[in-house]
């Protein structure tokens, strides 16, 4: 019998002072058997960060990148269904970035763990030429931080002041620092 996504209910509050975005959004998000606290709350983590301003060209939403390899974790499509903004959570390898940079305007990745710079000097000559790719890291210490705040049902709220995220919920809170590794 397969194992069932389990279901995360987040009401999310998005103060980012960078960007001039301030939201309340109602969640749901489902978690992949195979997937971990850790990777769902950067999954939220991008959604708070690239949030678009308005929603007048569509919205940026979750994706069925887990299991469906034409499909990003997140993506911002506008209302004829062109992909505007990309979003990779993880390591993805160099063929799918430079395919979605095809596809997309633009793309962006999330990387985290400690193996994340390992991949990046691995295929950052491989993606030097896509000119709309955006490669960011997350501390492994920030992100196993942030998979402590996972619950079934979250008050999330992310401030953004120069470009640092501090994600807060009743259990506590993290900061959050992403470091640009694309481009430099």
């Amino acid at each position: 019998m397969a194992l069932k996504a389990t279901i995360y209910k987040v009401n999310l509050g998005i103060a980012d002072m960078d960007r001039g975005v301030y939201a309340e959004q109602q969640v749901t998000i489902a978690r992949h058997p195979s997937e971990t606290d850790e990777r769902m709350m950067l999954r939220l983590l991008a959604l708070g960060l690239h949030r678009p301003a308005n929603d007048e060209q569509g919205s940026l939403e979750f994706a069925k990148g887990l299991w469906d390899t034409d499909e990003p974790d997140l993506w911002h499509r506008d209302l004829t269904g062109r992909i505007l903004h990309w979003v990779e959570v993880g390591q993805p390898d160099e063929k799918r970035l430079l395919k979605a940079c095809g596809r997309a305007e633009r793309v962006t990745v999330l990387c985290f763990s400690a193996s994340a710079q390992l991949w990046w000097s691995g295929i950052a000559g491989k993606v030097s030429r896509a000119g709309n790719l955006e490669v960011w890291r997350i501390a492994s210490e920030q992100s196993q931080a942030l998979a402590g705040l996972a619950q079934r049902g979250m008050q999330l709220r992310f401030s953004v002041q120069d470009g640092t995220a501090w994600v807060s919920e009743t259990l506590g809170a993290v900061e959050v620092t992403p470091v640009r590794l694309h481009p430099a």
